[in-house]
């Protein structure tokens, strides 16, 4: 009963400070993420430890689900954002981070992996695939403001829908990875059935369904006559049923969960724009993405603490997630934005900004459960490294430099929000 009591505590003191820190920390050189993790080093040191200690070494179905969770929230609070529609040359940026930067990222952190750290094919392919996505959870600092506030110049929306897209395009590459570990522990070939299913089937699956199932509950939500549209009800829950239900749906299809609730929510945004009830639909899915974040980094600051995670950390680790953070996924990006009409400033941040975080977590977690990898434990070291390296780097770096980029726009950068039907 004791123990009851003081979860609820902890919890409920973490619900508090997930509405009021953001206030706090909205002109700092500091992010919610690190002050998370700052806080779980500090319970480990209190009489809460033993309810925090939660190490992804040792809890990888745990970590998976929680991990998984937070995601699906996140990529739907990002598709809502996104006041621009859906265009070629209007998401120029989008299409070239992710058919350019990303598979060269991929590569890039392979090859790492390979020469550095001494993995294996399919495992150096696999840290590849988890440290290459921009994590739409922890990049949230730097992504277009909320529904209609007019806050999307060209480098918050290249984040932002980057960060909804290559979630569910990395998982391929990940794929690829348990394929290739399969067929080593086997000897079957794999190539045309992962080209065909993990490939071409599961993304159009993902884009196929996501968009069908946006447009649908647009519909039922903006177009079914008076007071029979969900938006009568002004629930923001009803982001949290559109969530799931995408996500649900694509993956008993056999298609790309991940993807499938961004172009979900992109899709339900193109049904009627303008509508003040998105602002609903997005504040609860980011109230609730903020509140699994915080959980959860938690935890993992928690089990950093305690020494458990790290306890394999060697110069090789160090080295590599260095190369990662500061020339991988720049350099990929820089070459993916080569010929966007854009200022080198700008394409600069884009490719400087790539936060990895939770996702990372959330691949590897996955594809340990579906094959066995040489060096497992490495893969888990490194993830956990870079994730809390980018945490650090890139929370006391956004603030700063989004400042200083914003301060060099003419003021005319910040559209007005437009009118919105009630």
């Amino acid at each position: 009963m004791q123990s009851n009591a003081l979860l609820l505590a902890v919890f409920g003191a973490i619900v508090l400070l997930t509405a009021w820190l953001p206030l706090f920390l909205r002109k700092l050189p500091v992010s919610l993420p690190m002050v998370c993790i700052g806080i779980g080093v500090l319970l480990v040191w209190s009489p809460f430890s033993p309810l925090v200690g939660v190490n992804p070494l040792e809890n990888r179905i745990l970590t998976e689900r929680l991990t998984e969770s937070v995601i699906i929230v996140a990529l739907m609070g990002a598709g809502l954002k996104l006041d621009r529609p859906v265009s070629w040359r209007g998401w120029e940026p989008s299409w070239r981070l992710l058919g350019i930067a990303m598979p060269l990222t991929v590569a890039g952190i392979a090859f790492l992996g390979w020469s550095i750290l001494g993995l294996g094919l399919a495992a150096a392919l696999l840290l590849g695939a988890a440290l290459a996505p921009t994590d739409p959870v922890l990049a949230s600092d730097i992504q277009v403001g909320p529904p209609q506030s007019g806050k999307e110049d060209d480098v918050r929306f290249a984040l932002t829908s980057e960060a909804g897209l290559n979630d569910g395009a990395a998982f391929p590459f990940v794929y690829l990875a348990i394929a290739i570990a399969l067929s080593s522990a086997s000897g079957e070939p794999f190539f045309t059935r992962w080209l065909a299913v993990d490939v071409l089937w599961k993304i159009a699956a993902g884009v196929g369904i996501g968009w069908l199932g946006g447009k649908v509950m647009g519909y039922l939500t903006f177009h079914l006559p008076k007071r029979s549209g969900l938006s009568e009800t002004r629930d923001g829950f009803v982001a949290l049923g559109i969530t799931c239900l995408a996500y649900g749906s694509t993956e008993m299809l056999h298609g790309y969960g991940f993807l499938a609730v961004f172009v979900a929510a992109v899709a339900l945004r193109s049904v009627e724009r303008q509508h003040e009830y998105h602002e609903s639909l997005h504040d609860f899915a980011e109230q609730i993405e903020r509140l699994l974040m915080m959980v959860l980094l938690v935890c993992f600051g928690a089990a950093i603490a305690e020494g458990s995670i790290f306890g394999a950390l060697s110069w090789q680790v160090i080295v590599t997630t260095a190369l990662v953070l500061f020339v991988v996924r720049p350099l990929a990006a820089w070459v993916g934005l080569i010929g966007f009409q854009t200022s080198s400033r700008e394409k600069a941040v884009i490719a400087f900004f790539g936060i990895r975080g939770l996702g990372s977590f959330y691949y590897l977690a996955f594809a340990l459960g579906q094959a066995e990898f040489e060096g497992a434990t490495i893969l888990w070291v490194t993830v956990c490294f870079a994730v809390l390296s980018s945490i650090v780097m890139h929370g006391v770096m956004v603030t700063p430099v989004m400042h200083q980029l914003d301060r060099g726009r003419p003021r005319s950068w910040l559209r007005m929000p437009r009118t919105r039907p009630r």
